[in-house]
């Protein structure tokens, strides 16, 4: 009975917080139907051990709830004193705070606030989502972590000790370690538990299907070739990009990658079955978090890759081609030229047909020419791509194509992808659940970008259901944001980015260095930091200006996906001084499940929008995904260290207080 009156407790707090129409929308009937389930899962475990929802047990009292009122500002960095007197002074008012609730506790429907320490060293905050046993398996991978020879040769010790130990125990072991720690659990159903507790502290998931193919380099190098090169052939033409065509040295996208999965095309059938995954975890996140939780999704999942290089670069020559006829650089959104200006530059041509029809299909507002040709029509079935990019030559009026012949076995595979983004996205609408369409390397990107904002315009009229990742190691990246921005407010759709550092730095620059094109990566840690920290204020600037205006500043909505402490602090000083509240719901914040969890929760529990990446899949499938959280934590020390030092803190202060089966019991609802 507990149990079932813990359930009904928290899903009517939600229900007066995020109040939902009740008319039967399949949205609806959808997360209906998942709550019901959940709750028929959780009776049959609560009957079969005769226990319900695990009490605070022997806690006294300190991980009770501490309010703050939705007019308290979060604590200036200055303000705060050494992390032992914090964790003491936090200690104290939550005893406080806790016998002052008993007598009077708050009133219906208000959220659990904490208090955030912006120095991120308070280990109480960090931890009291998690048991001590759960602390302690942390502090063992992060010791593992540390090992360079360890980390070096893991995928093979972890083969080695599956052949050693027998699957069973192998699995068994991995749960009680690497597994359990980075990865949520097997399947939609038994990851349930970890996103209700993620949620009763305040953090909301980005749910990721992390199954890869354990392929050898020369099966991934085979299967990429074969698919980025057309049955045409790979016809370099006149204007023609060497990024945009494969090379063999760098055919395994895996190269120098650490902390980006990898999906390597083997038939259009996998991409099928990789659509219906993305709509599971779409299902997933719906029945679990009542709408609030993110799906990330790749588009090299749901296609071929030699339709991605072959937009991608049709749409950096249409750049060239327009500042071959306007001077400058970028792209034409940045130039605010006219269909007069246009009509001039091809006066000279006289009256021609073919240059009146391209005319026609220019897009074009009151401040100048949005598109060249009309973009929508690569998320349109009906379209082919071969007809819609074509250019006048300026010299003999003959239109040009800025792609190469597609064949129609080709053309339908474009179709196809652009088919199951549809369906993933339409699907996202109707659960009420959000989609990111993760950022890949930069001879993809163009395309993947240019598609998600047709996402974007098709999909985001009401709210921000599609966003697009910008990866700001590049140099480009403040410019690709502030045209895209500038695009969405010109054809009035709501605007979604999550922004990151990146993941292919190291693959990049020797790509460029190899084929002989400009290195696309800044030069410094501390360009790819200004470089995020510009692009941030400037979407917070436009935030601001919308709210100053009176105007929907939901329009644009962002995520800070990073693990660095300067830029999540950089973000909500931002946020501060300009006026932007987490009750606007504009800008959030994301880290990796089992990475960082002492910027997510305090983040989360002081009423601020916080995600976690959260990977699941079956054991053995999931092994290359945990040999590159491995990689990656060995890559960030200092975080380790930071991580490690609060782990042993707070393991410390529960075994002095006898708290060794301390039991989580959350009661915040997210943002």
């Amino acid at each position: 009975m507990a149990l079932l009156r813990s359930l009904s407790a928290q899903r009517t707090a939600i229900s007066l917080v995020y109040g939902r129409n009740s008319s039967k929308s399949s949205s609806s009937v959808a997360a209906a139907a998942a709550c019901r389930s959940f709750d028929q899962r959780v009776r049959r475990s609560s009957s079969a051990t005769g226990k319900g929802v695990s009490s605070e047990g022997s806690t006294g009292g300190l991980n009770g709830p501490r309010f703050l009122h939705s007019g308290d500002r979060p604590l200036q960095a200055s303000t705060l004193v050494q992390p032992d007197l914090v964790a003491g002074a936090t200690r104290k008012a939550s005893l406080k705070q806790e016998s002052s609730q008993k007598n009077n506790p708050s009133p219906a429907g208000s959220p659990q606030r904490d208090p955030l320490d912006v120095t991120f060293n308070d280990p109480i905050a960090a931890f009291k989502s998690k048991t001590t046993g759960e602390l302690m398996r942390a502090y063992l991978v992060y010791m593992i972590c540390s090992s360079e020879k360890l980390v070096e040769h893991n995928m093979t010790l972890m083969k080695w000790s599956k052949n050693v130990l027998g699957q069973r125990l192998f699995t068994a072991l991995m749960k009680a370690t690497f597994y359990g720690h980075f990865v949520a659990g097997e399947d939609q159903v038994k990851i349930i538990p970890t996103l209700e507790r993620l949620r009763s502290f305040g953090v909301k998931p980005i749910l990721d299907y992390s199954v890869e193919e354990d392929i050898t380099q020369e099966e991934a190098e085979k299967r990429e070739v074969e698919s980025s090169v057309s049955s045409a052939g790979d016809r370099k033409e006149e204007g023609s990009m060497p990024q945009y065509h494969v090379d063999k040295s760098f055919a395994d996208r895996r190269y120098k990658v650490s902390s980006a999965r990898t999906y390597f095309y083997l038939n259009e059938a996998t991409c099928e079955r990789n659509m219906e995954i993305f709509i599971k975890c779409l299902e997933a996140v719906s029945g679990a978090t009542f709408g609030t939780g993110i799906t990330a999704i790749k588009l090299t999942a749901l296609g071929r890759p030699q339709l991605l290089l072959q937009l991608s670069e049709v749409i950096m020559r249409t750049r060239k081609y327009m500042e071959d006829m306007v001077g400058g650089q970028g792209n034409v959104l940045t130039h605010h030229k006219t269909i007069k200006d246009l009509e001039k530059y091809y006066s000279s041509l006289g009256d021609n047909k073919d240059v009146k029809e391209f005319l026609n299909n220019v897009t074009s507002d009151k401040e100048g020419i949005l598109h060249l040709f009309p973009w929508s029509g690569i998320v349109d079935e009906d379209s082919q791509l071969s007809d819609t990019f074509r250019v006048p030559d300026p010299q003999t009026g003959q239109m040009r194509r800025l792609i190469s012949q597609i064949p129609p076995k080709e053309e339908e595979m474009f179709r196809n992808m652009i088919r199951r983004l549809n369906t993933i996205v339409k699907a996202a609408a109707d659960l009420d659940v959000r989609i990111m369409v993760d950022a890949e390397q930069t001879y993809f990107q163009p395309a993947i970008s240019r598609i998600t904002l047709e996402m974007m315009r098709k999909y985001n009229k009401d709210k921000a259901i599609v966003f697009n990742t910008y990866q700001c190691y590049l140099r480009e990246t403040f410019r690709e944001v502030n045209t895209d921005l500038e695009q969405a407010k010109r054809q009035n759709f709501y605007f979604g980015a999550k922004l990151v550092r990146g993941a292919y730095m190291d693959q990049e620059r020797d790509r460029a260095k190899s084929l002989g094109y400009p290195d696309p990566v800044n030069p410094t840690f501390e360009a790819t930091t200004d470089m995020y920290h510009r692009t941030l204020s400037e979407c917070l600037r436009r935030i601001k200006l919308m709210k100053d205006s009176n105007e929907d500043a939901r329009k644009i909505g962002i995520m800070v996906a990073s693990h660095n402490e300067d830029t999540v602090r950089f973000a909500i000083q931002q946020m501060k001084e300009i006026g932007i509240s987490p009750e606007d719901k504009v800008i959030c914040f994301g880290q990796l499940l089992g990475m960082c969890d002492y910027i997510t929760f305090p983040l989360g529990q002081a009423g601020y929008s916080a995600y976690k990446y959260i990977p699941y899949g079956p054991v053995e499938e999931v092994l290359p995904y945990l040999s590159r959280r491995a990689q990656e934590n060995k890559g960030v020390l200092k975080k380790i260290q930071k991580e490690k030092r609060l782990l042993l803190s707070e393991i410390r202060r529960r075994l002095m207080r006898g708290q060794l089966f301390y039991k989580p019991k959350g009661n915040y609802v997210p943002i």
